[in-house]
């Protein structure tokens, strides 16, 4: 027969006290180190007696306040039995504990001390309540948060509490009546503050409602942390701001517009007076002329020159991106989209400048939100429900001819006609020839700079740049440069170092038509003219008289430079 001492289950040493108390016995159980092998004079009687609460009463009135009593246990059909030995081993009496009597309830709330220490522990509060919504625990951090101290609640029932304002709703009351867990908002009277709280139900072996844990969480913190990231991101977009604000000084300071020809000084000064205006600006030209020169000229001469100027290539954003890109967009607003949202460039513009570079490319559908955008220096962000005010200056540049376009329906003429309060046509590099040896020698030395080499250029390949066609225009010729420094190993550039597509397929700086075989009839036709419109271009200078000279309608001549380009 195994030995035990009860001596770690007080419950169950306060209950033999109990028993005794009821019987007037005076005597008390003490703990004392186990006995191995304790002198038992057990009976077969003693075995079969085990309903009786006391086996033999009298040997128990003989014990003693100061004698040390041993109890052993015996597990009987659910039940308990506990012999009891006196000193010297022998059996002096017995009890029966009954489950339905003096066991602990399937209900009854203990806690250790250990796991007291873990509940104080945890950061969110905890609030403890049996099946019928008597509170029977909270931790310190309940306390903390809601300003409700325990000595105040334990004991009590909850609906007293919410009865006394100590909190608006409770997420006990909704888990007795729904039996599942519940999340609710709560709103503390005392401390001010919004609280999420968590109830959990507990149930006992017979589906029956033992317990309901609630997990407090002061909400307040959250939205603390949610203004915080608000307010950082703010921050993050003023700073992209003041760094496109230093860019831009940075560029204005370097900037060096380089010309001699007499039109791209009066296109200069135009620049100087319409950069004083707060008027929409139109910049025509070829690709590669310089329209963005010109834009940057523009608002160098403005009152916005220290303020952002944002560059947008319309042309380079897929369609499906590019209302985003300009107008940003909420979070959530279409799969993929980050969870913050995203400024828009025109936001990002906000108080300075947006160029929108290649505004032809813009689609229909688009183009009616950007007319919204002028007219009413408001935008709505994708997936918006309002409308952000700007103020913002709008510098558009194309390489095609916008005014066509809007006559066939392509862009809306409304919108054309917002874009172009001022027009400047900046000319394609062939047209204003003067410009070329300023250029070369500009470029000559920057790319020298730039990689550390010493390089100059004959006069023959000066002589031969100056009379090239240029299709490209300043960019071509930049690239070209750049190219031609890095590669040469020789100190002088010379027109031998020129690659061979621009020494075969040109003769003082035409492009010469090959007829070594037979080729479909429209597409020579086509190689021919577009030669002699370079030519006439050439010549004359302007569209209009290179028009003249061939007999066709300026339209046609605009329109063909812009299908070469």
């Amino acid at each position: 027969m195994g030995f035990k001492y009860l001596a770690d289950c007080r419950s169950m040493v306060d209950v033999i006290n109990t028993l005794l108390e009821e019987h007037q016995l005076n005597v008390k159980f003490r703990f004392q180190r186990s006995l191995e092998d304790p002198k038992t004079q057990t009976s077969n009687n003693s075995k079969k007696n085990t309903k009786a609460t006391f086996k033999k009463k009298g040997d128990l009135d003989r014990l003693s306040e100061s004698e040390d009593c041993v109890l052993v246990s015996h597990k009987i059909d659910s039940k308990e039995k506990l012999d009891i030995y006196n000193p010297d081993g022998f059996l002096i009496g017995a009890l029966l504990i009954e489950s339905d009597s003096v066991m602990p309830s399937a209900n009854e709330f203990t806690l250790t001390d250990e796991i007291i220490r873990i509940l104080e522990s945890s950061y969110d509060g905890l609030w403890i309540t049996d099946g019928k919504g008597k509170v029977l625990y909270t931790n310190l951090a309940n306390e903390r948060l809601t300003g409700i101290k325990r000595e105040d609640v334990v004991g009590k029932m909850t609906h007293e509490l919410i009865n006394q304002k100590l909190f608006s709703v409770s997420a006990t009351l909704a888990v007795m009546n729904e039996h599942k867990r519940v999340t609710i908002m709560g709103y503390n009277y005392k401390t001010n503050k919004q609280v999420l709280i968590t109830g959990n139900p507990i149930f006992n072996n017979d589906g029956e409602l033992a317990f309901i844990v609630n997990n407090v969480r002061d909400i307040t913190e959250f939205d603390n942390l949610r203004k915080e990231l608000n307010d950082k991101d703010k921050i993050i977009d003023q700073q992209k701001i003041e760094i496109e604000k230093l860019k831009n000084s940075k560029k204005s300071m370097n900037r060096g517009y380089i010309f001699r020809s007499g039109i791209m000084s009066e296109i200069f000064e135009l620049t100087q007076r319409v950069g004083r205006f707060d008027l929409n600006v139109l910049i025509l030209g070829e690709s590669g002329s310089g329209k963005e020169v010109v834009a940057d000229s523009i608002v160098d001469a403005s009152d916005r020159r220290d303020k952002p100027f944002i560059k947008v290539n319309c042309g380079a954003i897929p369609e499906s991106l590019l209302e985003s890109e300009l107008f940003g967009y909420e979070k959530g607003a279409f799969t993929g989209a980050h969870q913050k949202g995203k400024i828009g460039m025109f936001e990002l513009a906000n108080g300075g400048t947006i160029l929108l570079d290649e505004v032809a490319d813009i689609p229909l559908n688009l183009q009616v939100k950007l007319l919204r955008a002028i007219q009413g220096k408001e935008i709505m962000r994708l997936g918006g429900s309002k409308t952000i005010k700007l103020d913002v200056r709008i510098i558009a540049a194309t390489n095609k001819n916008l005014e066509e376009m809007a006559r066939e329906g392509l862009f809306r003429e409304d919108l054309f006609y917002r874009l172009n309060v001022v027009g400047i046509t900046v000319p394609p590099l062939r047209e204003r020839r003067e410009d070329i040896p300023v250029l070369i020698h500009h470029f000559l030395k920057k790319f020298a700079d730039k990689h550390k080499v010493e390089k100059s250029i004959e006069t023959d390949l000066t002589d031969f740049l100056c009379n090239y066609s240029w299709p490209g225009n300043v960019r071509e010729l930049e690239n070209l440069i750049e190219n031609l420094v890095v590669l040469t190993r020789e100190p002088v550039i010379r027109k031998m170092h020129l690659p061979e597509r621009m020494l075969r397929n040109t003769s003082e700086g035409y492009p010469i038509i090959d007829l070594h075989g037979i080729m479909p009839l429209k597409e020579a036709v086509g190689i021919l003219e577009d030669k002699l419109i370079e030519m006439a271009m050439h010549e004359y200078g302007t569209t209009r008289k290179a028009a003249q000279a061939l007999g066709v309608d300026q339209s046609t001549i605009v329109r063909k430079l812009n299908k070469q380009t």
